[in-house]
């Protein structure tokens, strides 16, 4: 399906994120973000620790402000001053599914009450006995029993509770969820589960996801369009396909060459490339996101543009 006939949901427009440290000076977490994400579909944003990827989700969350340019959720800007109930609503559909299970959930409360705090909130039940059989589907839905609501979430391994944290935001019935790697604090044997559990989880509830991430290779698997981030800057956005097999920025087949291979031969035989940024274009032109073919952006001067046609021509 071509992108123009594409419902927007969500789009990052000149957005930058600014933090003052001690001494008073400004930290630039975020640079000019630009992206739209698509109805339906999983939108990775990956990229190094301390790339500004999670502070952009949070952004989307409204929990860290935009010093620069807006953040619109189904046409509506949700950055900046909105109403109370523009802010509820943003609550009510957009939820986050965290990276550390252990420490997203009240360890004092019962999974029943953890799952339940988004119903109490909002007063998503007709009564007592509605609240207990959201919770149930809600637990059900993501492979845990009801009977489990009344223990506590130390009771559980990692990948259950991050089972309960799915089932928390699910259970708000939202259209668009913020995935802050939410596999990675868990054993590589469940990995596999949990992602395949949101992947059950999006075709049946029709949802978005954005899925923050520094691992190439479990994006490659979930994601349907991939956003590449070096140090606040989107540097090249594409379909995952496009991006494994033609990726053109020098960030991007650095984090690619990094991405472990299942076969041991060529696993010893590879060699990962280093990111040098010296190799771009020194002339201090200001840099732009521009569309190189269809659906594939790039962040490039003039002359850096020019060379990456040529380099997608001998491909």
């Amino acid at each position: 399906m071509s992108n123009e006939n594409r419902e927007v949901i969500l789009s990052i427009k000149h957005v930058d994120i600014t933090f003052e440290t001690g001494n008073k000076k400004k930290l630039v977490a975020v640079k000019d973000a630009n992206f739209d994400i698509y109805k339906g579909e999983t939108f990775a944003l990956v990229g190094e620790s301390g790339s500004g990827k999670t502070t952009l989700g949070r952004a989307i969350l409204r929990i860290n402000p935009c010093s620069a340019g807006e953040i619109l959720f189904e046409g509506k800007r949700i950055s900046g001053k909105i109403s109370r109930e523009e802010d509820r609503n943003v609550v009510r559909n957009i939820q986050m599914i965290f990276q550390d299970p252990a420490a997203s959930l009240n360890e004092r409360a019962t999974i029943e009450y953890c799952v339940s705090e988004g119903l109490y909130n909002f007063h998503l039940y007709e009564n007592e006995e509605d609240r207990v059989a959201k919770v149930d589907k809600a637990l059900k839905d993501v492979g845990l029993l009801p009977e489990h609501k009344s223990r506590y979430p130390h009771e559980f391994s990692g990948g259950q509770r991050q089972r309960v944290g799915i089932a928390r935001a699910m259970i708000m019935d939202p259209k668009f969820i913020v995935a802050d790697e939410p596999i990675s604090a868990l054993d590589v044997s469940i990995r596999a589960q949990v992602l395949n559990l949101m992947n059950k989880l999006k075709a049946e509830k029709d949802l978005t996801y954005l899925f923050i991430a520094h691992d190439l290779s479990v994006v490659r698997f979930i994601a349907d369009r991939i956003a590449v981030i070096h140090l606040g800057e989107i540097v090249e956005i594409a379909d995952s396909e496009t991006l494994f097999r033609y990726p053109l920025h020098p960030y991007t087949i650095s984090l690619l060459s990094s991405v472990p291979m299942p076969d041991p031969i060529v696993e010893r035989t590879r060699r990962h490339i280093d990111y040098d940024p010296s190799v771009l274009d020194q002339s201090g032109e200001k840099r732009e996101l521009r569309e190189i073919r269809p659906g594939h952006f790039i962040l490039a001067t003039s002359r850096e543009y020019a060379d990456y046609e040529y380099k997608l021509q001998s491909m």
